[in-house]
């Protein structure tokens, strides 16, 4: 028998590498062991979201990331145990490189594959497109923390809107841009390089049978196949391609469009389509103007009696608008031989908006939308694919656009000490929208445009009582089960003459009107700037008219709009007596916690005493029933309770455990501070029933506050005999990926 030829000895760094990929390894097993436990630790006064994951947890998920956390350590070993370097199993130099599943193992090649299963047609070119986008905008078909749908209302419409963001560009201002990987298991000279490219673009046209797209299939452009790399030539693929000057965009237009890439063995692949719409650029492109509720717009008049926290509150509950697109009207516009193929709802409105069409969300878009500018000198709209809405025989009859509006930075509370109103631009909250009418000779309608004292558009008090970005949301649930289906055509009804600050009475809205000029504006900013002395003023001080501040010029939403990128379950729940549960979330975000089956009914804590920030002594003393969510990133070390004073107290605050500021009642007579915060400024939700009787499913109409964010790891529900079930964390930001 022959020896056994000798064990290589193994050099130092290569025991090192080894060494520290068990370390690696190790240390994984142990973190895994350790969120098993932790996840499923049961204490006499915690309630674990994994002992309830089918109320918090969608199934499956936990073993999906302990499947992800060990595929992870095996590719970090493999990763240290080559020196930094994945094997490769053959040649380094050989042209024909395979691409294999190892570049699976990084997070931009998922995103890649999760692009490509949507984005991209199944061709056998080395090199695939994905993840279009026009002005760096893509299309998002659905928000990946989007909340299931709440109940809508009874007539609301059975159609859904195909995305929940839709880029809109100006018509002189059209660029694509694309990103493109190799595909797995390809030759890698085939894939080095991008040998041609060639973009299609087409009028979209959103239903069957209802009309061809034109000539040519509706396409208004064709870059044919532009070469990069041949005989003649050795360019780089351009970073982005305009549309060409010479073919003009119609707006209210949507457009669709793909492209189809050469690798360099002249194999192509192809994207699926994507689309854009395009809206208006100019001011004379809006049919519509800003309007506003007559009372709201009252408080800005120079002869307006009161201080500005007085006058904020007569702004309260905040408005709610709606428009009627009858059927007569939309049958005007469209006949037999040339139908509806689509329809562009644009919209505005300050402070913060979301819409509706006939009952049904367009977008769960977040607590700042639009985003935060400089308002008197520009503010961005957002467009909506409403198509689905318009065609087919479900779709027969009247027709209403839902306005929901919030403070945002545009009318938030004058508290002393945080962002002033003579620095922001500041007036009653105002709406703009209109509606395109797209047919299939291409021919362009406009219809429904916002106007003050016209029967088209109505405005009532909602069921918002208070909402400020800082402070929270109050939520009437009254209001807002009476006013059920205010969105829709079934509750449409004739406006009252009467004007009226009670909820649920609907009346004409008025222009917005201010007698304060953007050059007044500007350089009143300027002097308290000190960058200009105030004897060099050109204009005089406004002191008679209306005194908001100037709208600036409309432009569509150059960036993506803030949606819920992730929904997360809560680690742990804990009971803190008398009805108050604390839900850990494990980590800090900004959000807002969605309750998916509603809340539980309250109850009230012995002796009448509510925990400290949870008070609300209006509602305590008329006997209305009311629950309370408090939001913190961390818990004070002496009391548990959540730390307020490290996120919305803002300096605003009169001590607490470890935050002595100012002492205990100091803020008892800040200037329009709010009531039941308890002396620090506090990011508090509250979902108020202002009746003694209510029955038993009130609270479950509850979902989620919209127009405020909060900071947070930890929230505070208060006070209920059981936490609510299945409720999860919204994490808000703007919708573009993560690297």
């Amino acid at each position: 028998m022959p020896p056994l030829p000798p064990i290589p000895r193994l050099g130092r760094r290569t025991l090192l590498l080894y060494g520290l990929g068990i370390a690696i390894i190790l240390f994984s097993l142990g973190n895994i062991i350790w969120s098993t436990i932790h996840l499923n630790r049961i204490g006499s006064n915690s309630w674990s979201a994994a002992n309830s994951k089918a109320q918090f947890i969608s199934e499956g998920s936990f073993s999906n990331s302990l499947r992800h956390s060990a595929i992870e350590a095996v590719n970090i070993v493999k990763f240290v145990a080559y020196g930094g370097m994945f094997p490769e199993n053959h040649d380094n130099e050989n042209a024909n490189a395979i691409i294999d599943d190892r570049i699976d193992s990084n997070s931009n090649s998922k995103d890649a594959r999760q692009e490509e299963s949507v984005n991209h047609t199944d061709e056998s070119g080395s090199i695939i497109p994905f993840e279009l986008s026009v002005n760096h905008l893509k299309l998002i078909t659905h928000a990946p923390g989007k909340p299931p749908t709440p109940p809508l209302p009874p007539h609301a419409s059975s159609s859904v809107p195909n995305e929940d963001f839709l880029p809109v560009v100006r018509p002189n201002e059209v660029t694509f841009r694309w990103r493109h990987r190799p595909r797995v298991g390809s030759p890698a000279a085939d894939a080095a390089r991008v040998k041609a490219y060639r973009i299609i673009a087409r009028r979209f046209v959103g239903c069957d049978n209802c009309g061809s797209k034109g000539d040519g299939d509706g396409v208004l452009w064709d870059s044919d196949k532009v070469v990069l790399i041949d005989n003649e030539h050795d360019n780089d693929l351009p970073t982005s391609i305009r549309w060409p000057a010479e073919t003009a965009l119609d707006i209210g237009h949507m457009i669709e469009w793909r492209v189809t890439l050469w690798d360099m063995a002249d194999q192509t692949s192809t994207s699926s389509w994507t689309k854009f719409a395009v809206g208006p650029e100019k001011e004379d492109d809006w049919k519509g103007e800003w309007i506003v509720h007559a009372i709201d717009m009252a408080t800005f008049h120079f002869d307006r009696k009161g201080d500005a926290c007085e006058k904020w509150y007569m702004r309260h509950p905040l408005p709610l608008f709606r428009g009627l697109l009858p059927y007569q009207s939309l049958q005007s516009f469209l006949h037999d031989d040339d139908p509806l193929v689509s329809a562009l709802l644009v919209v505005s409105g300050l402070g913060s908006f979301r819409a509706t069409f006939d009952g049904v969300p367009l977008s769960p878009s977040g607590p700042v939308d639009p985003p935060f500018t400089d308002y008197s000198q520009r503010v961005s709209y957002r467009g909506f694919d409403v198509t689905n809405f318009l065609v087919g025989d479900d779709n027969v009859g009247s027709h209403v656009v839902g306005i929901t509006v919030g403070s945002g930075w545009w009318d938030h509370r004058p508290v002393t000490g945080m962002a002033k109103p003579e620095l922001l631009a500041n007036g009653p909250l105002t709406v703009i929208a209109q509606l395109y009418l797209t047919t299939a000779s291409g021919k362009v309608h406009i219809t429904m445009p916002t106007k003050g004292s016209t029967a088209t558009w109505q405005v009532s008090r909602g069921h918002i009582k208070e909402s400020d970005l800082f402070t929270g949301e109050m939520i009437d649930l009254s209001t807002l089960t009476e006013m059920e289906g205010w969105d829709t055509s079934s509750k449409w009804s004739i406006a009252e003459t009467k004007l009226s600050p009670s909820q649920n009475h609907w009346s004409l809205p008025v222009s917005y009107i201010t007698n304060i000029t953007q050059r007044e504006r500007r350089e009143k900013l300027s002097v308290m700037a000190n960058a200009l002395d105030k004897s060099e003023m050109t204009t005089r001080t406004t002191r008679s008219g209306y005194l908001a501040s100037p709208i600036g010029q409309l432009f569509p939403s150059e960036i993506p709009p803030i949606l819920p990128m992730e929904r997360i379950a809560p680690d742990e729940i804990h009971d803190l007596g008398s009805g108050r549960w604390l839900l850990d979330f494990g980590r800090a975000f900004s959000g807002m916690l969605h309750f998916d089956k509603g809340l539980p009914q309250p109850i009230i804590p012995h002796n009448n005493i509510y925990p400290r920030a949870h008070g609300f002594g209006d509602a305590s003393e008329k006997r209305w029933s009311f629950i309370t969510v408090v939001y913190g990133e961390s818990l004070e070390m002496t009391t548990g309770d959540i730390n307020r004073v490290l996120v919305a107290g803002m300096g605003l605050h009169d001590g607490g455990p470890r935050h002595n500021s100012e002492p205990e009642g100091a803020q008892d007579n800040a200037f329009c501070f709010p009531d039941d915060h308890d002396g620090i400024l506090t990011q508090k939700d509250v979902y108020v029933y202002p009746s003694e009787s209510i029955t038993n499913d009130m609270f479950s109409r509850a979902r989620q506050s919209h127009f405020t964010t909060h900071a947070f790891r930890f929230a505070e529900i208060c006070c209920t005999s059981e936490p609510p079930t299945n409720v999860h964390a919204l994490m808000y930001r703007t919708a573009m990926q993560e690297w």
